[in-house]
């Protein structure tokens, strides 16, 4: 067994867990997830702590464990608190704003994007050059964060495009003559 899937899970206050065979969902202020549990591990449930049981002693049980752990530590954690990426915009005439569902950025093409944000995902900007993206799905938040990145990711030279706010740029040096 993994030295992850060992420790065990807090469930504070406001969150609910319901265990049904290898589903699990939990529930919360900020809303609702479920996942499937591998076959090979499953949950124990015990005045407000989760531990993660191994059915079988498999090596393939013992990763699995530590995975399931983590993705359930990771509900709980969603439900609870939430989860938010922030992104920096950097160059010259690079802007973004958020506009209900929607995020509207400037990137230096000639036209304007248009992201549509999944429901659940919710994107403010305090300032044209900054967007921070919320949620309680850990994996969404990342996957929107990566695709709004990815629209104009920073370039090697300037280090101009849209970048996580913790992310560090190595920039390259000019051809010399």
């Amino acid at each position: 067994m993994s030295r992850v899937g060992k420790s065990p899970i807090t469930v504070p206050k406001g969150a609910e867990i319901s265990i049904n065979g290898a589903n699990i969902t939990v529930k919360g202020p900020l809303g609702t997830l479920t996942h499937n549990l591998h076959p090979s591990v499953g949950l124990k449930q015990a005045d407000g702590v989760l531990t993660v049981v191994v059915n079988n002693d498999s090596p393939e049980a013992g990763a699995q464990s530590g995975t399931a752990r983590a993705l359930v530590n990771n509900m709980v954690i969603g439900v609870t608190a939430g989860f938010e990426r922030k992104l920096s915009l950097v160059g010259v005439g690079y802007r973004a704003a958020a506009q209900g569902e929607t995020l509207k950025l400037q990137l230096g093409f000639s036209h304007d994007i248009i992201y549509t944000l999944p429901k659940g995902v919710k994107a403010e900007t305090p300032s044209q050059t900054e967007i921070i993206i919320k949620g309680f799905n850990k994996q969404q938040v990342g996957q929107v964060a990566a695709e709004v990145r990815a629209y104009r990711s920073p370039e090697p030279y300037k280090g101009k495009g849209v970048r996580y706010v913790d992310e560090v740029v190595h920039l390259k040096e000019t051809k010399k003559k």
